[in-house]
């Protein structure tokens, strides 16, 4: 797994817009008091669910790997100029 250049910031940015995702679904939505970990739990489950991105094999489940995936998800969500998407 290859890190990406402004993974940090990418996945700040899914966590944001996968949470405006969720409310809009109706699915429930994030709190301040939720952890880190139950958020990016949560959106990639949520994710997953509604086939946006395919799932880790189950020995590779895993808190990095799915901040990953979402990183990676959010990239190519957004535009190929996008600041954030700059190698």
């Amino acid at each position: 797994m290859k890190k990406l250049k402004n993974e940090t910031e990418l996945l700040r940015e899914a966590l944001r817009i996968g949470a405006v995702y969720a409310q809009k679904r109706g699915a429930g939505e994030f709190e301040a008091a939720d952890s880190a970990h139950d958020k990016v739990t949560f959106l990639y489950r949520l994710l997953v669910r509604d086939k946006l991105i395919q799932p880790l094999a189950k020995d590779q489940v895993s808190d990095p790997n799915m901040k990953h995936k979402l990183a990676l998800w959010m990239s190519r969500q957004l535009p190929d100029d996008h600041p954030l998407n700059k190698t």
